[in-house]
């Protein structure tokens, strides 16, 4: 058996932060309605780092973003409500700043004590941020006064922005307990999964996916492509797709993707790289409308795919209960209508009947998915990621800026 992988990094174990304030990157990127957070699950994944900071003797600064305020102070994406929260999740007064650089961040700074917690306003209020800016990273240390950086914001280190990656140039930098969780659990299955190892591949733009879909053909025994993705290889193959979601500038992509599969499984091609037999369609593209499944011979021109179907359900959950390891990225279908949610909602059902498979979860809309299935029991998946581009770009191998420029 391979050795198990080890993080590449140093991590906030490696440094002593008593009296020290430190700052720290995280994913506070969460649904808010009214004022109120209505997902604190990566505000949760977070307590880990920021309860051993403190239990050490740290101040903790916290920077985050939220949304796409494109360098413009926005109300509805002030973080005052994340602060709210994390202020009853973590039992104590979190305190909040109306900006991340400047005065006002000095001014609390200074006067936070050890053990204090304090939570910056979010970041893409200023342009510098998505630009990598050097200046507006260097101002968020000196403004914090921060003697070291921690990078724990796993659902960014894929982004090369001022907070993640020009930061390091100006701070000694580590990772954070959950960027370190995140990275060993996906590495550590990529490397050294119990097989047989099956990866279930979905959502809409083949563009992004088919790196995942081509590095499991690779590395997987079974690859299992559905979603809006696998109409371009149906369409690659010759089935009609009626008005189904696909992408003309990838059809070349498709039958690369195609070959190359054909190539690793030879004659066990249908066996091994599984493709929707059938599908259900809404006959009016109405996601709101009736189930009706067909096979994947059969889609009239004004059908609109929005599921796998029942045959490629069965099949799909015969491959997923023989497996070691499943790794999921992407739905099966539209799963936030009910109708169409079939072949994600089966997955997820077999995934949690069958213990013995390890399962890793990646991709926001999924993981969203499977939460909110799994919202009454909890606890049916190995390792949910907090990351869907972070994840996708470690599974594929990429490069991870907000990762890279870390002390090694």
């Amino acid at each position: 058996m391979a050795a198990v992988v080890e993080f590449p990094r140093r991590t906030v174990r490696d440094i002593d932060m008593s009296g020290k304030t430190v700052l720290v990157r995280t994913d506070y990127n969460v649904p808010i309605s009214g004022g109120v957070v209505m997902d604190d699950s990566r505000i949760v994944a977070s307590l880990p780092t920021l309860r051993y900071l403190l239990d050490r003797g740290a101040r903790v600064v916290i920077m985050s973003h939220l949304g796409k305020p494109e360098g413009r102070v926005e109300s509805e994406f002030s973080l005052e409500p994340v602060a709210t929260r994390l202020s009853e999740l973590m039992d104590i007064k979190v305190k909040f700043v109306r900006d991340c650089v400047g005065d006002k961040v000095r001014v609390a700074a200074r006067s936070l004590p050890v053990g204090g917690v304090m939570l910056l306003e979010n970041l893409r209020f200023h342009v510098g941020e998505e630009e990598n800016d050097p200046e507006f990273a260097r101002q968020l240390v000196k403004s914090s006064g921060a003697s070291y950086f921690v990078q724990d914001g796993f659902g960014v280190i894929h982004r090369a922005h001022a907070s993640t990656a020009a930061i390091t140039e100006f701070v000694p930098s580590v990772a954070g307990l959950l960027v370190e969780r995140e990275w060993l659990g996906i590495e550590n299955v990529i490397k050294n999964p119990n097989r047989p190892l099956v990866a279930i591949i979905g959502g809409v733009k083949i563009a992004d996916k088919t790196p995942l879909v081509n590095r499991f053909i690779d590395i997987a025994d079974s690859v299992i492509v559905g979603g809006a993705i696998a109409n371009n290889f149906l369409m690659s193959m010759g089935f009609p797709i009626g008005a189904s979601t696909w992408d003309p500038a990838a059809d070349g992509l498709a039958a690369e993707t195609l070959a190359r599969a054909r190539a690793k499984y030879g004659a066990r091609f249908k066996q091994n790289f599984i493709l929707p037999v059938d599908v259900a369609v809404s006959k009016n593209g109405n996601p709101d409308g009736a189930r009706h499944v067909v096979t994947r011979g059969a889609v009239a021109p004004n059908n609109q795919i929005m599921d796998v179907g029942t045959k490629s359900i069965n099949r799909i959950t015969e491959v997923i209960e023989r497996a070691g390891t499943v790794i999921w990225n992407g739905t099966l279908g539209v799963a936030e209508k009910p109708n169409f949610a079939y072949g994600s909602s089966r997955v997820a059902l077999a995934l949690a009947n069958n213990p013995q498979v390890y399962s890793l979860i990646g991709g926001g809309d999924t993981v969203d998915f499977v939460r909110s299935w799994d919202a009454l029991s909890g606890g049916s998946f190995s390792h949910l990621s907090t990351g869907g581009g972070a994840s996708l770009c470690l599974m594929t191998d990429e490069s991870l800026p907000g990762l890279d420029n870390l002390l090694s």
